[in-house]
């Protein structure tokens, strides 16, 4: 983990030399964007990852957009090296990198970096997770529902308005508010939010790392049928799911 985190912080430089630029970006196939930012963080990622084990497979955002998919089995690797790139480029600082371990189909573990707050954070399902912010780690854990109700997180780039009304109906909300990227799952991880429905499409790399973080503080990611949401589907991407705090 002492090394997915300094390669999350390695890759996270690449993408602050980026946002401190006039950086261009370009469309995918899929019509969603790209910077500098994307693809060198992800060489840093990956170069990184085939120290640290090598032989493990590794499914990576940019890669897989260029075909390069490489066949996976029991154990892999997820990586999304700037999720939330709408935000990167809107330069709200809702941006995160994102490393995950998968096994049998489960997050085992994850590492998410936001740069611009300075705030990382790791978990291993079974040891805890944790946030470090600056100089300081501290162990992180999703809270109980408080007695005022829930704080819902929404997308703020992707988000169905209708959808989330319709969740939220009957539910004892306090407060709704947006965010971007993987950096919602964390903030159910530490305590700060308690449920993230989401209604839009995601890829398995947009959530993998930030659900490892929340599994390990104590939280869940489902579908909206109740069964937990599992890696490694053709295609890589994901139904609806909420992702709750305390499970």
């Amino acid at each position: 983990m002492d090394g997915l985190e300094a390669l999350a912080r390695d890759a996270g430089r690449e993408v602050m030399a980026v946002y401190a630029s006039d950086f261009a970006v370009r469309g995918k196939a899929d019509a969603s964007p790209v910077t500098a930012a994307d693809e060198r963080a992800e060489r840093v990622i990956l170069a990184g990852l085939a120290r640290l084990a090598p032989g493990v497979p590794v499914v990576a955002e940019e890669a897989a957009a260029a075909g390069r998919v490489p066949a996976i089995g029991e154990r892999f690797w997820l990586v999304d090296p700037l999720d939330g790139t709408r935000e990167f480029v809107d330069r709200n600082g809702e941006f995160t990198v994102n490393i995950a371990l998968v096994v049998r189909g489960a997050p085992l573990l994850g590492v998410v970096l936001a740069p611009v707050p300075d705030r990382l954070f790791a978990g291993i399902v079974g040891e805890g997770a944790w946030e470090v912010a600056g100089d300081r780690r501290r162990a992180i854990g999703a809270r109980p529902v408080p007695p005022e109700g829930l704080t819902v997180l929404a997308s703020r780039s992707h988000g169905d308005g209708p959808a989330l009304e319709a969740w939220l109906a009957g539910r004892r909300v306090a407060a709704v508010a947006t965010a971007g990227s993987s950096l919602k799952l964390c903030l159910l991880a530490a305590g700060e939010a308690d449920a993230y429905p989401r209604f839009g499409r995601t890829m398995e790399w947009d959530i993998a790392a930030g659900h490892a973080v929340l599994a390990a503080a104590g939280g869940s990611v489902c579908t909206l049928d109740g069964h937990a949401l599992r890696y490694g589907k053709p295609g890589f991407e994901n139904p609806h799911f909420v992702a709750r705090g305390c499970t």
